[in-house]
């Protein structure tokens, strides 16, 4: 009788610590475990991380880090560590906070336009993704990789065309360079392709004309009007005049690309560079900076007509004036001039 009443108490010691222990590991696993009040929290995991760093990065974001350690062992998880970028829910426990981690890296909204130079590029890239401003900038210059997709170092910048894509927030600095060559095929499409050729001009011409015309106007339904003119002037041999070419021929020639040139002066006229468009016929030998895509397609579908000349509209600011001689021009001229000197505009 004594030894049953023994028994008895093992058996219900061992079912007490085998509830406690039960219910040990299902808070362990279905407990909610985040620490953060917003309904989501991201974490992002570098390429080559290991689980120590891992453990750091999810310390902040749930309230009992070694709980989800010891899950995140038991699933395996420690040798299986994924880099990406993860979305994490309020209240999630460890078993589905793993999970989300394993399989479900959430891709970014990435998108860039109006850069100036491959630099600035880079610059705006990196914000966004793994890659580093550094890495990305040596992928974009790659001599190899120009030449085989018909680019230099001048025209580079064409390649990339603004707009808004989806990328993994882990995608390296070639794996985004690869896939903007992709980018820039698809927009070259047929039609595209067809109107460059009836026109007279190569992609990479297309997308430096656009560049002027993009720093000429910011009003897109001007932009027509505008390439409109410079198709004037470069089918008949003329050369373009075009002040933003002066503006990035001198900031090239000084290496200052964050001077603000407000007034572009008759001396700056004399600057000997293939981007003075004042000094020579051609167009110069790469955008100056990245055009839109209206302003790419404003080109390809300039409108047709007479003008040859225009001049900033002080009566309609931001738009321009036409004109379709040089004695019209000079009267438009004359009203922006001595509007600019009355701002005290000197440079």
């Amino acid at each position: 009788m004594y030894i049953k009443k023994i028994l008895l108490i093992i058996a219900l010691l061992g079912l007490l610590a085998g509830g406690i222990f039960a219910y040990y590991v299902y808070q362990a696993v279905f407990s909610p475990n985040t620490r953060f009040e917003t309904k989501t929290a991201t974490v992002h995991i570098p390429t080559g991380a290991t689980y120590t760093e891992l453990i750091e990065a999810m310390s902040p974001l749930v309230k009992d880090i070694y709980s989800f350690d010891r899950i995140a062992r038991r699933k395996g998880y420690v040798d299986n560590i994924k880099a990406g970028r993860y979305i994490l829910q309020k209240d999630l426990n460890n078993n589905d906070i793993i999970n989300v981690l394993r399989s479900k890296n959430t891709p970014i909204q990435l998108s860039f336009n109006n850069q100036e130079r491959l630099e600035n590029l880079a610059g705006r890239i990196a914000m966004q993704i793994e890659a580093d401003s550094i890495s990305l900038l040596e992928t974009f210059k790659e001599e190899a990789f120009l030449e085989n997709n018909s680019f230099s170092l001048e025209t580079a910048l064409a390649m990339y065309i603004p707009n808004k894509y989806e990328f993994f927030w882990n995608t390296s600095a070639k794996q985004f360079r690869d896939r903007m060559v992709k980018e820039h095929g698809r927009f070259w499409n047929e039609k595209r392709v067809s109107k460059a050729k009836e026109i007279g001009l190569t992609k990479n011409e297309v997308t430096t004309l656009a560049s002027i015309v993009q720093k000429e106007t910011a009003k897109v339904d001007e932009r027509p009007r505008v390439a409109g003119v410079y198709m004037n002037r470069y089918t008949n041999g003329w050369k373009l005049d075009a002040d933003p070419t002066i503006i990035y021929a001198l900031k090239l020639h000084k290496n200052d690309w964050n001077t603000v040139i407000k007034r572009v002066l008759y001396k700056d006229l004399e600057l000997d560079s293939p981007y003075n468009t004042y000094k020579y016929k051609e167009l110069p030998p790469g955008p100056i900076a990245m055009p839109d895509i209206s302003s790419i397609d404003a080109v390809l579908n300039y409108e047709k007509h007479e003008y040859y000349f225009f001049v900033a509209d002080m009566e309609n600011v931001g738009y321009h004036k036409f004109a379709k001689t040089i004695a019209q021009h000079n009267r438009n001229k004359k009203q922006y001039v001595d509007w600019i000197n009355k701002q005290g505009i000197k440079r």
